[in-house]
Protein backbone atom coordinates (compact mmCIF):
# COMPACT_ATOMS: atom_id res chain seq x y z
CA UNK A 1 0.00 0.00 0.00
CA UNK A 2 1.78 3.43 -1.02
CA UNK A 3 1.55 6.31 1.85
CA UNK A 4 2.67 9.96 0.62
CA UNK A 5 2.46 11.04 3.87
CA UNK A 6 4.02 7.85 6.00
CA UNK A 7 3.37 7.44 9.28
CA UNK A 8 0.51 6.31 11.77
CA UNK A 9 -2.67 7.72 11.12
CA UNK A 10 -2.10 8.63 7.59
CA UNK A 11 -4.94 8.33 4.81
CA UNK A 12 -3.42 6.04 1.84
CA UNK A 13 -4.43 8.75 -1.29
CA UNK A 14 -4.01 6.09 -3.44
CA UNK A 15 -1.70 8.44 -6.18
CA UNK A 16 -2.25 8.15 -9.77
CA UNK A 17 -1.48 9.54 -13.23
CA UNK A 18 -3.64 11.05 -15.75
CA UNK A 19 -2.65 10.85 -19.72
CA UNK A 20 0.92 11.00 -19.93
CA UNK A 21 1.88 13.68 -17.14
CA UNK A 22 4.17 12.24 -13.93
CA UNK A 23 2.90 14.64 -11.29
CA UNK A 24 0.89 11.98 -8.55
CA UNK A 25 -2.36 12.96 -8.22
CA UNK A 26 -4.93 11.99 -5.32
CA UNK A 27 -6.97 8.79 -6.25
CA UNK A 28 -8.55 6.19 -7.26
CA UNK A 29 -8.12 7.20 -10.35
CA UNK A 30 -11.36 8.60 -11.97
CA UNK A 31 -12.51 6.77 -15.76
CA UNK A 32 -12.42 9.97 -18.25
CA UNK A 33 -13.72 8.07 -20.67
CA UNK A 34 -17.12 8.64 -19.39
CA UNK A 35 -18.53 11.94 -18.28
CA UNK A 36 -16.65 13.48 -15.80
CA UNK A 37 -16.18 17.02 -13.97
CA UNK A 38 -12.39 18.12 -13.08
CA UNK A 39 -10.87 20.03 -10.43
CA UNK A 40 -7.56 21.86 -11.21
CA UNK A 41 -6.12 23.16 -7.78
CA UNK A 42 -3.33 23.31 -5.08
CA UNK A 43 -3.21 21.96 -1.66
CA UNK A 44 -6.71 22.41 -0.70
CA UNK A 45 -8.07 20.82 -3.67
CA UNK A 46 -5.96 18.04 -3.28
CA UNK A 47 -7.28 17.43 0.16
CA UNK A 48 -3.62 16.60 1.77
CA UNK A 49 -4.63 14.80 5.72
CA UNK A 50 -8.75 15.06 4.65
CA UNK A 51 -10.46 11.64 4.30
CA UNK A 52 -13.14 12.98 2.01
CA UNK A 53 -11.96 16.29 -0.12
CA UNK A 54 -14.27 18.76 -2.18
CA UNK A 55 -13.75 16.80 -5.57
CA UNK A 56 -15.10 13.69 -3.75
CA UNK A 57 -17.72 15.16 -2.20
CA UNK A 58 -18.88 17.05 -4.96
CA UNK A 59 -18.65 13.77 -6.87
CA UNK A 60 -21.35 12.02 -4.67
CA UNK A 61 -23.62 14.61 -4.42
CA UNK A 62 -23.70 15.13 -8.34
CA UNK A 63 -23.81 11.58 -9.13
CA UNK A 64 -21.07 12.24 -11.26
CA UNK A 65 -17.47 11.51 -12.06
CA UNK A 66 -14.88 14.42 -10.30
CA UNK A 67 -11.33 13.83 -11.73
CA UNK A 68 -9.00 15.50 -8.65
CA UNK A 69 -6.33 17.31 -10.70
CA UNK A 70 -5.35 18.83 -7.53
CA UNK A 71 -1.46 19.25 -6.72
CA UNK A 72 0.55 19.95 -3.63
CA UNK A 73 1.69 23.65 -3.88
CA UNK A 74 0.85 23.93 -7.23
CA UNK A 75 0.61 27.51 -8.58
CA UNK A 76 -0.57 28.40 -12.72
CA UNK A 77 2.54 27.19 -14.11
CA UNK A 78 1.78 23.31 -13.16
CA UNK A 79 -0.90 23.25 -15.28
CA UNK A 80 0.55 25.36 -18.06
CA UNK A 81 3.71 23.01 -18.60
CA UNK A 82 1.48 19.32 -18.53
CA UNK A 83 -0.29 19.57 -21.72
CA UNK A 84 -1.78 16.23 -20.84
CA UNK A 85 -3.91 18.24 -17.80
CA UNK A 86 -5.35 20.75 -19.49
CA UNK A 87 -6.70 17.99 -22.29
CA UNK A 88 -7.94 16.36 -19.29
CA UNK A 89 -9.39 19.54 -17.94
CA UNK A 90 -10.28 20.70 -21.45
CA UNK A 91 -12.54 17.56 -21.94
CA UNK A 92 -14.38 17.37 -19.39
CA UNK A 93 -18.27 18.73 -18.42
CA UNK A 94 -16.93 21.53 -16.46
CA UNK A 95 -13.92 22.64 -14.67
CA UNK A 96 -13.34 23.96 -11.32
CA UNK A 97 -10.18 25.91 -11.16
CA UNK A 98 -9.12 26.86 -7.85
CA UNK A 99 -7.26 30.14 -7.09
CA UNK A 100 -3.86 29.60 -5.75
CA UNK A 101 -1.35 32.10 -4.98
CA UNK A 102 1.12 34.33 -6.47
CA UNK A 103 4.40 32.94 -4.62
CA UNK A 104 4.45 29.68 -6.79
CA UNK A 105 5.38 30.47 -10.12
CA UNK A 106 8.53 31.50 -12.24
CA UNK A 107 8.79 35.53 -12.98
CA UNK A 108 11.42 38.19 -14.23
CA UNK A 109 12.92 38.03 -10.77
CA UNK A 110 12.84 34.33 -9.87
CA UNK A 111 12.10 30.12 -11.55
CA UNK A 112 10.32 27.50 -9.81
CA UNK A 113 10.55 23.78 -10.40
CA UNK A 114 8.02 23.32 -13.26
CA UNK A 115 6.28 20.77 -11.35
CA UNK A 116 6.97 21.59 -8.09
CA UNK A 117 5.76 24.99 -7.75
CA UNK A 118 6.84 25.74 -4.34
CA UNK A 119 10.39 25.00 -4.85
CA UNK A 120 12.86 28.04 -5.85
CA UNK A 121 15.10 27.23 -8.33
CA UNK A 122 17.03 30.48 -9.04
CA UNK A 123 17.38 34.05 -8.38
CA UNK A 124 17.37 36.74 -11.92
CA UNK A 125 20.09 39.41 -12.09
CA UNK A 126 17.50 41.80 -10.96
CA UNK A 127 16.83 40.25 -7.89
CA UNK A 128 20.22 39.94 -6.90
CA UNK A 129 20.00 43.86 -7.40
CA UNK A 130 17.24 44.71 -6.29
CA UNK A 131 18.77 42.40 -2.66
CA UNK A 132 22.07 42.62 -2.74
CA UNK A 133 22.27 41.44 0.66
CA UNK A 134 20.60 38.48 0.89
CA UNK A 135 22.48 35.19 -0.11
CA UNK A 136 19.94 33.66 -2.11
CA UNK A 137 21.59 30.07 -1.63
CA UNK A 138 19.76 29.78 1.37
CA UNK A 139 16.57 29.49 -0.17
CA UNK A 140 14.70 25.96 -1.14
CA UNK A 141 11.10 27.15 -0.80
CA UNK A 142 9.31 30.28 -2.00
CA UNK A 143 6.97 31.66 0.80
CA UNK A 144 10.25 31.87 3.24
CA UNK A 145 12.17 33.70 0.11
CA UNK A 146 8.94 36.16 0.05
CA UNK A 147 8.91 36.30 3.89
CA UNK A 148 12.40 36.96 3.86
CA UNK A 149 12.38 39.96 1.37
CA UNK A 150 9.61 41.21 2.92
CA UNK A 151 11.51 41.27 6.32
CA UNK A 152 14.81 42.56 4.51
CA UNK A 153 12.98 45.57 2.79
CA UNK A 154 9.10 46.30 2.67
CA UNK A 155 9.48 48.90 0.05
CA UNK A 156 11.55 46.61 -2.58
CA UNK A 157 9.42 43.68 -1.73
CA UNK A 158 6.69 45.36 -3.82
CA UNK A 159 8.74 45.54 -6.44
CA UNK A 160 8.74 41.81 -6.79
CA UNK A 161 4.58 41.85 -5.92
CA UNK A 162 3.89 43.59 -8.27
CA UNK A 163 5.98 41.33 -10.51
CA UNK A 164 4.36 38.39 -9.59
CA UNK A 165 0.41 39.59 -9.54
CA UNK A 166 1.07 40.57 -12.88
CA UNK A 167 2.76 36.99 -13.64
CA UNK A 168 -0.13 34.92 -11.95
CA UNK A 169 -3.04 37.11 -13.68
CA UNK A 170 -1.01 36.89 -17.01
CA UNK A 171 -0.36 33.09 -16.88
CA UNK A 172 -3.94 33.06 -15.12
CA UNK A 173 -5.53 34.34 -18.19
CA UNK A 174 -3.70 31.69 -20.88
CA UNK A 175 -5.18 28.53 -18.47
CA UNK A 176 -8.66 29.82 -18.32
CA UNK A 177 -8.53 30.36 -22.29
CA UNK A 178 -7.00 26.91 -23.01
CA UNK A 179 -9.92 25.55 -21.40
CA UNK A 180 -12.91 24.50 -23.42
CA UNK A 181 -15.11 23.42 -20.82
CA UNK A 182 -16.90 25.87 -18.85
CA UNK A 183 -14.99 26.79 -15.90
CA UNK A 184 -16.37 27.70 -12.25
CA UNK A 185 -13.24 29.80 -10.55
CA UNK A 186 -12.99 28.85 -6.88
CA UNK A 187 -12.19 30.99 -3.97
CA UNK A 188 -12.09 28.98 -0.52
CA UNK A 189 -10.08 30.26 2.57
CA UNK A 190 -10.54 31.76 5.70
CA UNK A 191 -11.71 35.58 4.59
CA UNK A 192 -12.90 36.90 1.32
CA UNK A 193 -10.30 38.62 -1.28
CA UNK A 194 -8.41 41.33 -0.08
CA UNK A 195 -8.63 44.64 -1.45
CA UNK A 196 -5.88 45.70 -3.68
CA UNK A 197 -3.02 47.33 -1.35
CA UNK A 198 0.35 48.17 -2.32
CA UNK A 199 1.56 47.40 1.30
CA UNK A 200 0.44 43.82 0.92
CA UNK A 201 2.81 40.79 2.71
CA UNK A 202 2.49 37.12 1.67
CA UNK A 203 -0.10 36.55 4.10
CA UNK A 204 -2.17 33.78 4.62
CA UNK A 205 -4.69 32.27 2.01
CA UNK A 206 -4.02 33.03 -1.53
CA UNK A 207 -1.01 35.16 -1.35
CA UNK A 208 -0.74 38.32 -3.01
CA UNK A 209 -4.41 37.69 -4.91
CA UNK A 210 -6.60 40.33 -4.59
CA UNK A 211 -10.27 41.25 -5.17
CA UNK A 212 -9.26 43.48 -8.52
CA UNK A 213 -7.20 40.35 -9.78
CA UNK A 214 -10.20 37.92 -9.10
CA UNK A 215 -12.60 40.40 -11.04
CA UNK A 216 -10.53 40.53 -14.35
CA UNK A 217 -9.99 36.90 -14.13
CA UNK A 218 -13.97 36.47 -13.97
CA UNK A 219 -14.20 37.64 -17.65
CA UNK A 220 -13.08 34.65 -18.48
CA UNK A 221 -14.87 32.08 -16.37
CA UNK A 222 -18.77 31.02 -16.33
CA UNK A 223 -19.34 30.89 -12.72
CA UNK A 224 -17.45 31.88 -9.72
CA UNK A 225 -17.70 30.47 -5.87
CA UNK A 226 -16.16 32.51 -2.59
CA UNK A 227 -16.44 30.49 0.22
CA UNK A 228 -15.12 31.72 3.34
CA UNK A 229 -15.26 29.15 5.76
CA UNK A 230 -17.61 29.48 8.65
CA UNK A 231 -16.59 30.29 12.30
CA UNK A 232 -17.57 26.49 13.12
CA UNK A 233 -15.05 25.24 10.16
CA UNK A 234 -12.27 27.36 11.08
CA UNK A 235 -12.93 26.08 15.02
CA UNK A 236 -13.21 22.41 13.86
CA UNK A 237 -9.04 22.32 13.46
CA UNK A 238 -7.65 18.90 13.07
CA UNK A 239 -10.83 17.40 14.47
CA UNK A 240 -11.60 14.36 11.70
CA UNK A 241 -8.27 15.10 9.58
CA UNK A 242 -5.94 11.82 9.38
CA UNK A 243 -1.75 12.49 10.37
CA UNK A 244 0.70 10.96 11.20
CA UNK A 245 2.57 12.19 14.72
CA UNK A 246 4.75 14.36 13.15
CA UNK A 247 2.40 16.14 10.78
CA UNK A 248 0.58 17.85 13.16
CA UNK A 249 1.36 21.48 12.85
CA UNK A 250 1.09 20.82 8.67
CA UNK A 251 -2.66 19.51 9.15
CA UNK A 252 -3.38 22.46 11.50
CA UNK A 253 -2.79 24.76 8.83
CA UNK A 254 -4.62 23.55 6.15
CA UNK A 255 -8.83 23.34 5.59
CA UNK A 256 -10.46 20.78 7.59
CA UNK A 257 -13.78 18.38 6.39
CA UNK A 258 -16.12 20.64 7.29
CA UNK A 259 -14.28 23.23 5.06
CA UNK A 260 -14.52 21.02 2.52
CA UNK A 261 -18.18 20.56 3.23
CA UNK A 262 -18.85 24.07 2.69
CA UNK A 263 -17.43 24.31 -0.12
CA UNK A 264 -18.93 21.34 -1.94
CA UNK A 265 -22.07 22.73 -1.11
CA UNK A 266 -21.61 26.20 -2.21
CA UNK A 267 -20.05 24.49 -5.82
CA UNK A 268 -23.09 21.85 -6.25
CA UNK A 269 -25.52 24.23 -8.12
CA UNK A 270 -23.04 26.16 -9.78
CA UNK A 271 -21.91 22.63 -11.66
CA UNK A 272 -24.96 21.40 -11.92
CA UNK A 273 -26.28 24.51 -14.02
CA UNK A 274 -23.04 24.82 -15.70
CA UNK A 275 -23.12 20.64 -17.26
CA UNK A 276 -27.04 21.23 -17.33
Amino acid sequence: MAYIFPGEGSLDYFPCHYGSSRILFRGPKRDTDRAYVAVLGGTEAYGKFVPDPFPDLLERDLGLAVANLGCMNAGPDVFLHEAALTEVATQACATIVQITGAQNLSNRYYTVHPRRNDRFLAASPGLKALYPQVDFTEFSFTRHLLTTLHHASPDRFQVVADELRTAWLARMTTLLTRLRAPVALLWMGDVPPPAPSRRAAVGTGPALVDADMIRALRVHAAAYAEVVFSPQARAQGVAGMSFGPLDAPAAAQVPGPLAHREVANQLLPLIEDLIA
